[in-house]
């Protein structure tokens, strides 16, 4: 009996595909500094901007995650890859102040809908093809996980491009990325896509299968409180540490960008231990421990900015691998917890209704720092920072909660 083909290029070819088409993702945020100063932002146009990102994304990806559920997948995702890169390409040549910037970053968002959970729709239906009934959350996490990889790319050579050359550089390179998702994509895949196993027998918004789900709704509501914090802190940390390294100890030397770079690099081997450890001890139990642990650190965080700067980045370090270390386990369990026939229907809901926390995450700190600012002026003291740490870390308690309303009826797993 001949063997099957080894599942292993499939995931890490579109592991490289999705660090490909998000090296433009943080180029805004690794930036903000920049575009504060030159386009006189205050702290709240600036989350807005970082936000209309993730609110275009929740708004669209309803529509276009649940497509795949009825029609190829691989054609969604392509087109969307090809509109990522011209939101780049504009970026760099049109951007020029709040509204431009808010218009092209919401296009952005619009061409991530069509790729982050098609894409993982794309890998899994040809996993399931490949290997039937096997558990495929080991492939979800080290794609979930990846995610924190394309992040750190981004920052990083967003930093590197934009102090060389200047910001319109840093989206210009940027826009080439997708093109090599592309390429590796086309590479792996079969000409056809497997056909489905079972087909919805609802029109295609009609998300009351999942809804009625318990389980994948636990997940659902967590993963949202999961993604205000991580996105809130991803926005702001580059500002975060620009403000600790003026402080009174001093930056040290080092590059922010550089630092924040490797911070999401955590994000893979910290969400694969996190999905491995809820494989052995419950995913229910680890994803609790870990969203309180990332809490109680947040309400530290902002409070010791002025401490040495060297401790400051330790502690966001700590921070970066508790915040991140739950999103495997997470999406793996609403995977798991699909109803039949609603795998892309539920990753639909999971994205839209998790990524109002992205939204709304980057908004309200950016709120928050204002608020707690003398004079409104937000960013400026140590005492707004700490507030708005608290905040996210408030809001991420509600995960555990979500978790333990719907326990009896997640799978012990």
């Amino acid at each position: 009996m001949a063997s099957r083909p080894s599942t292993l290029p499939l995931i890490v070819a579109f592991c490289l595909a999705n660090n490909f088409s998000q090296l433009g993702l943080a180029t805004f945020p690794a930036l903000l500094p920049t575009f504060i100063a030159e386009w006189q932002l205050s702290n709240t146009d600036a989350g807005w901007i970082n936000g209309i990102f993730f609110a275009s994304y929740l708004i669209t990806v309803p529509v276009l995650v649940s497509l795949t559920d009825r029609m190829p997948a691989r054609k969604i995702y392509f087109i969307c890859l090809i509109l990522i890169s011209l939101t780049s390409f504009g970026f760099a040549f049109l951007a020029e102040g709040f509204w431009s910037a808010m218009a092209l970053r919401l296009l952005a968002g619009i061409g991530m809908a069509g790729t982050y959970m098609p894409g993982l729709k794309l890998l899994t239906d040809n996993l399931k093809a490949r290997d039937g009934d096997k558990d495929q959350s080991r492939a979800v996490s080290f794609y979930l996980a990846n995610f924190g990889v394309g992040m750190a790319l981004s920052f990083y050579f967003s930093g590197v491009i934009a102090a060389a050359f200047d910001w319109h550089w840093a989206f210009a390179v940027a826009a080439m990325g997708p093109f090599g998702s592309m390429i590796l994509a086309a590479t792996v895949l079969p000409r056809e896509d497997p056909a489905s196993m079972a087909r919805p027998t609802t029109h295609l918004l009609d998300f009351r299968p999942v809804f009625r789900c318990r389980a994948a709704m636990g997940y659902v509501l967590a993963y949202t409180a999961h993604n205000f914090e991580l996105f809130a802190f991803r926005s702001w940390v580059v500002a975060y540490l620009a403000f600790a390294a003026a402080g009174p100890t001093g930056d040290m030397g080092w590059s922010i960008t550089a630092i924040v770079a490797l911070l999401n690099l955590l994000g893979l081997p910290a969400s694969v231990l996190g999905n491995e450890l809820a494989c052995h001890f419950g995913r229910h139990r680890t994803i609790t421990i870990i969203m309180l642990t990332s809490a109680v650190i947040a309400c530290l965080l902002g409070f010791l900015a002025h401490w040495p700067f060297w401790v400051v980045v330790g502690l966001a370090f700590i921070y970066a691998v508790t915040v991140i270390g739950d999103s495997s386990a997470i999406t793996a369990g609403v995977v798991d917890a699909a109803p039949e026939g609603y795998a892309g229907a539920t990753m639909a809901v999971h994205s839209c209704i998790g990524f109002t926390g992205s939204f709304a995450g980057p908004l309200m700190f950016g709120v928050v720092l204002d608020l707690t600012g003398p004079g409104g002026i937000g960013g400026e003291t140590v005492t707004s920072w700490g507030w708005a740490f608290v905040f996210i870390g408030a809001v991420a308690t509600l995960g555990p909660l979500a978790l333990a309303l719907s326990r009896d009826k997640i799978k012990p797993l």
